[in-house]
């Protein structure tokens, strides 16, 4: 009785916060501002008041979910993308010669005049969804949904459909800003993703699969926090929802109980292809930073720490000496950086940062990141078995600040093949689909084991002994460590299909 009366308390709470929610956010007209104003967010403690009601039925629960999809769907949009390709290619044999030319210049000893080239243009559409954020017209999205799209166009529940512009991209979260200009735009207010808990009801909107099922509404609880490793971005921090997400739901809202946007659905795990209950999204807490960031700087401001560090396994933690396998390993301290003007030395591990502990080296970068330069940060490091606190000022994470991999010959030659970036040139010169992630093989050596397993210049490698890699510097970090005799496993696409090869190097 007591779990009873806990939960319609709650459920009475949510229905007071949704009634407040569907008044105060009716059609705010504030004036259009710039793009790179300041947006006006609503306010999520002024727009819903609680209220003390109480639930006695299924029937004043299942209203409270009727009430909550009413008031948080108009802030969630579809949005079309559109792609222009345009490829030289001969009229009749658009990828090879005509097999008759060398026919023709070895017999009669001349080359038969060839069609001149004709260009042809081709058109990819795409689909993903998107969340009104404040009135002025910002949108959040994923960047995933919008990269390299020459024309976006969004459309709301009302059907009325308005032209985009990409006020800015953040690669490194998976996170794109929107703008359009339009008035009278349904802003759906942020949580606080610190505050969720796991266990919490959600709610997932988006636009699955089709524009016809568009403002899809599915319910889930929040399965986990802070999930890293997913291989979808640089900087990595997902909360987990077994709400049904499907293509079509990337960029669309997850909205808790209160009506609050607390995450931008990003992605599923899924061995078919389909929904398989393990949904993710980027907590609304780091699309705002990266948003404000966009708008205030034209960029995303980071903090800089100017460290390598690696996580602490079991064997890790027993040669060294620790009584615990958590924390961030520091591998090396980079030359001039804030970390080295603290005093901070390799083989120190980092177990707390400020009043958090730091678990895993994600977390610790993803802290560090979301400081503005600047930041007086205390980490609490174990050194020679003993903790100390070291004081530290973040610098500004600029480019050539990030580690890069450099693909040595030592590696190349062991492996026999090697790899470089997906770009859209290879993409075109390979027929690779340019919305895949991985690695492109831009030469095999002859006679090597990779030659023999039939691995292919061309090939796309998405994943290295079970790893995902996304970049060339993902790669080889994967294969940094491997030594002759080792077995390597790829996960290759070719020809828009997935095969596995294996080979000893």
């Amino acid at each position: 009785m007591r779990v009873r009366s806990r939960l319609s308390a709650i459920v009475l709470l949510s229905i007071g916060l949704l009634v407040g929610l569907l008044i105060a956010t009716q059609w705010d007209r504030t004036p259009t501002q710039p793009v790179y104003g300041t947006p006006n967010f609503v306010n999520p403690s002024e727009s819903i008041p609680a209220v003390d009601q109480e639930i006695r039925t299924l029937a004043d629960l299942n209203k409270a979910f009727v009430e909550l999809a009413k008031s948080v769907n108009p802030s969630v949009v579809t949005v079309f993308t559109e792609r222009v390709y345009r490829v030289r290619e001969d009229r009749f044999f658009p990828f090879f010669r005509s097999p008759f030319d060398d026919f023709f210049e070895d017999f009669f000893g001349r080359r038969q005049p060839r069609q001149e080239p004709e260009e042809r243009e081709y058109r990819r559409s795409g689909l993903g969804s998107g969340v009104i954020v404040s009135n002025e017209g910002y949108i959040i999205t994923n960047n995933h949904v919008i990269e390299n799209a020459d024309t976006i166009r969004v459309r709301l529940i009302d059907r009325r459909t308005f032209p985009a512009t990409v006020v800015g991209t953040d690669p490194q979260t998976d996170i794109a800003i929107l703008k359009v200009e339009a008035d009278n735009l349904p802003a759906i207010p942020l949580g606080d993703s610190d505050e969720m808990e796991i266990g919490e009801w959600v709610l997932a909107i988006g636009s699955p699969l089709s524009p016809e099922l568009a403002h899809t509404v599915t319910s889930g609880i929040v399965s986990a926090k802070g999930r890293t490793g997913v291989g979808l971005a640089e900087y990595e921090d997902f909360i987990q929802t077994d709400a049904a997400i499907n293509p079509g739901n990337s960029g669309g809202a997850l909205v808790n109980m209160n009506g609050e946007l607390i995450g931008i659905n990003s992605a599923i795990a899924t061995r078919t292809g389909g929904f398989q209950g393990i949904g993710f999204a980027v907590p609304i807490n780091m699309a705002r930073r990266v948003m404000e960031s966009l708008l205030a700087h034209g960029e995303v401001i980071r903090g800089w720490l100017g460290i390598i560090i690696q996580d602490i396994d079991e064997i890790m933690a027993q040669a060294m000496d620790l009584s615990i396998n958590e924390g961030a390993l520091v591998s090396d301290v980079q030359e001039n950086s804030p970390a080295e003007r603290a005093g901070i030395q390799q083989g120190d591990v980092i177990i707390r940062l400020d009043d958090k502990q730091i678990l895993s080296t994600s977390q610790l970068r993803n802290e560090v990141a979301s400081r503005p330069p600047d930041t007086g940060i205390k980490l609490t490091i174990i050194r020679n078995g003993r903790e100390r606190t070291i004081d530290v000022k973040l610098g500004k994470l600029e480019p050539e600040d990030i580690a890069a991999v450099e693909p040595d010959t030592e590696i190349n030659e062991l492996l026999g093949f090697r790899v470089t970036n997906l770009t859209d040139e290879n993409a075109s010169r390979y027929g690779i689909d340019r919305s895949r992630s991985g690695v492109v093989v831009t030469e095999v050596r002859r006679n090597s084991m990779a030659a023999r397993q039939g691995l292919h210049e061309g090939d796309l490698i998405t994943h290295v002994n079970r790893q995902r890699v996304e970049n060339q510097n993902r790669f080889y970090e994967n294969v940094r460590g491997m030594q002759r005799g080792d077995t390597i496993l790829l996960n290759v696409t070719r020809d828009n299909r997935n095969i596995f090869l294996a080979f000893p190097l």
